[in-house]
């Protein structure tokens, strides 16, 4: 396409009309004035018609320039739209991926979970954390495409979901090794689980799944613990337990991830004790690419770790 003008003399000539003067227009292109005067006239030279004339001490638009301007006006704020249309437009092209937590699914759990999805270049996640109920009815509103959990969906005959199961993982104790020494006890010997009487306990609260699963368990093995703390948020508790102030539970699937974050000793998996995890969608056979990848993922790594 031909035209007979300059855009960059129309854009001068565009702050010069919006501006109300050449020196405002000046200070705010840092230019000269001089400068943009010259090349205002050499746009009225293209377009061979006067735009601005003399009016007073300062200038004012001629009819020619009243209607360059209505023009320039849809020309320039068109063009201050292009970066915000081009980040939209780089937006949508994503595949976006809304992901409900439960706040009884440890945090670490969560992180490996969404490992095999979160790299991906194509993705725009969003994670909100929240109780298992209300995160089931954001799913049924389709506020949410998946919801990760460590339940089964249960009695829900209103809704209409389903939930998957991602696997499952034998419950391991940790400590720091000052507790251990403090008590005189090696993590080497495999004590459990008569050592855990004798140790500080931090425990999930009963808002976790697994935490009546536990009670059980320690039941069973005549085991009276000395719980000092109950945490609702996962990652505090492991931080807890990482400052040496009890004896901790934790999936033994994510062992690696747990000692390189909070350099704590294996004591050793709870026999029969387990925690369990699940994806809850909104259909049975599962539609959305990146949940269908997510249970793919889940299903060839979600594995016990070998005592």
């Amino acid at each position: 396409m031909s035209h007979n003008f300059s855009y960059r003399h129309l854009y001068y000539f565009w702050v010069v009309a919006t501006e109300g003067g050449m020196g405002k227009a000046a200070n705010r292109l840092g230019m000269a004035i001089q400068t943009i005067s010259t090349q205002v006239r050499e746009l009225e030279k293209q377009l061979g018609h006067e735009l601005l004339r003399p009016a007073g001490r300062g200038l004012e638009l001629t009819p020619a320039g009243r209607v360059a301007l209505q023009q320039a006006d849809q020309i320039f704020q068109l063009g201050e739209q292009l970066p915000q249309r081009l980040r939209d437009a780089t937006q949508q092209a994503k595949i976006l991926l809304r992901v409900g937590t439960s706040d009884g699914l440890p945090k670490i759990v969560v992180s490996r979970l969404l490992d095999p999805i979160i790299r991906l270049p194509n993705i725009r996640l969003i994670v909100e954390e929240g109780e298992f109920d209300e995160l089931c009815g954001q799913l049924a509103l389709h506020k949410l495409d998946v919801v990760l959990a460590d339940r089964a969906l249960g009695a829900y005959p209103n809704l209409k979901l389903h939930d998957h199961q991602l696997g499952r993982s034998a419950l391991a104790w940790y400590a720091t090794e000052s507790l251990l020494a403090q008590l005189g006890l090696n993590p080497t010997d495999n004590a459990l689980p008569q050592c855990l009487a004798q140790l500080p306990m931090l425990l999930p609260s009963r808002h976790a799944a697994v935490r009546l699963r536990i009670d059980l368990w320690l039941e069973q093995h005549n085991i009276v613990p000395n719980i000092i703390g109950e945490f609702e948020d996962s990652a505090l508790l492991k931080t807890f337990g990482a400052q040496g102030l009890g004896v901790f539970p934790a999936p033994e699937w994510v062992h690696d991830d747990l000692q390189r974050r909070y350099g704590v000793r294996y004591l050793g998996k709870s026999d029969g004790l387990e925690e369990q995890f699940f994806a809850i969608a909104t259909t049975k056979k599962v539609q959305h690419p990146l949940v269908s990848q997510l249970l793919a993922a889940a299903a060839s790594h979600l594995e016990e770790r070998p005592a």
